[in-house]
């Protein structure tokens, strides 16, 4: 494939027909405008974007653009963003537009690093081969001090747990300096890992402007940091690029997504998670956020999550695996819905399914980890739970189900 081709979800207006609307799509990104212009010549017409297909689809149509390599600037995420996800949302010709798909020409990805580590090179950190990892988020979101933060890390980290991660809203507030937080937390990792033989991993928000963020990295790599987190929406791509390319971060990097959903809720006008999939994996995040086959944030479904998940850990563009993060209203009961719905390659992150376990977090975390153990072993939470109490309590407390809540 030698061009961008991006599939597009759209309703035309009542007096517009799909062809028109699908052909106004292609004009707008590339070389088109509302009326005839003088300077539009033949040598520019090669630029044009071709309309591929127009096909029904549920309410509306599918359409399938072809864009022209020739017209991205190579390796500018966002000059490749104001081609294919650009003006287009508000063409008057449409009552709703969605950008599904995106599929790249080797051209425009070879010049992006992809994951340093990746879904593989996580699993070595930690020590394992093909069960999920689990994961928690300090709670509350914010207002804990750093050594509050590094007491509910370690129990954690002594219950079982392979990642613990901030909250997207926590970076380096006052009541919770990033230094202090990072040399607390890990320094209570240590402690776990002395006492369990076990590696966890500490993704610390550096999330800021991103022309300060590898000043924000090196921050928390000197005071020991092991992973970093950035918040790609409001950070931007190329942060996480500008992290991944430089020879002094070499641990991994965990991606949330807060903001998306702003974008990708909407299943007939916005942005759907794959392009931002794509886009994350080119520019070297090792995990991603993806969504959840059962938890609260329930409005895409479970088929586009795996697709989702498999655009990062296919084998496409010689580059490395992402880890997908299954995050959002998860807790024990929950576990083997997840496996179930999305495979063993993610990451199974809960909060408040850890936290508020009945006898606490460390006995949280074991639950969790009893529940994928339990679905690795192909027996029902419920009767895995007669044997193992911490697992027994969370089930009383939030049920076993399959169903999003």
């Amino acid at each position: 494939m030698a061009d961008l081709i991006a599939t597009y979800y759209y309703r035309p207006r009542a007096d517009t027909t799909p062809e028109y609307a699908a052909q106004a799509l292609a004009e707008e990104e590339t070389t088109g405008t509302w009326t005839d212009i003088s300077t539009t010549t033949e040598y520019v017409r090669r630029l044009d974007g071709v309309v591929e297909s127009v096909e029904p689809h549920g309410n509306g149509f599918l359409t399938r653009i072809r864009y022209p390599a020739e017209i991205f600037e190579p390796g500018n995420i966002p000059q490749y963003l104001s081609v294919f996800a650009g003006n287009l949302f508000g063409l008057g010709r449409l009552d709703s537009v969605r950008l599904l798909d995106i599929e790249l020409p080797d051209s425009l990805v070879a010049p992006f690093p992809g994951p340093r580590l990746g879904m593989e090179g996580v699993r070595r950190l930690v020590g394992t081969t093909d069960r999920p990892h689990v994961g928690t988020i300090i709670k509350p979101k914010v207002g804990l001090t750093p050594k509050d933060t590094a007491a509910v890390a370690y129990q954690a980290a002594v219950g079982g747990v392979d990642l613990i991660k901030d909250d997207e809203t926590l970076t380096d507030q006052a009541f919770c300096p990033l230094a202090d937080r990072v040399t607390e937390v890990m320094g209570m990792l240590d402690k776990a890992r002395s006492e369990t033989g076990r590696r966890v991993l500490y993704a610390v928000n550096i999330s800021t402007r991103p022309d300060r963020i590898l000043e924000r990295a090196q921050v928390a790599l000197d005071n020991g940091a092991n992973m970093l987190m950035i918040d790609v929406l409001t950070t931007g791509f190329d942060a996480i690029r500008a992290l991944a390319e430089d020879p002094s971060v070499q641990v991994p990097l965990h991606i949330h997504r807060t903001m998306h959903a702003a974008m990708t809720r909407n299943p007939e006008h916005g942005i759907a998670m794959r392009p931002f999939a794509r886009l994350v994996r080119m520019v070297g995040g090792d995990q991603l956020h993806t969504g959840t086959a059962s938890g609260k944030m329930g409005h895409v479904p479970v088929e586009e999550i795996v697709g989702d998940n498999e655009s990062l850990t296919c084998k496409c563009y010689g580059l490395k695996s992402v880890f997908p993060v299954s995050s959002g209203g998860l807790h024990p009961g929950k576990v083997a819905a997840e496996i179930a719905g999305l495979g063993t390659n993610i990451v199974l992150q809960a909060g408040g399914g850890i936290h508020g376990h009945p006898d606490g977090t460390a006995a949280g975390a074991r639950a969790m980890r009893q529940a994928v153990d339990a679905a690795m072993e192909g027996i029902a939470a419920e009767e895995y739970a007669k044997d193992h109490p911490e697992l027994a309590l969370a089930i009383k407390k939030w049920g076993s189900s399959a169903a999003r809540t």
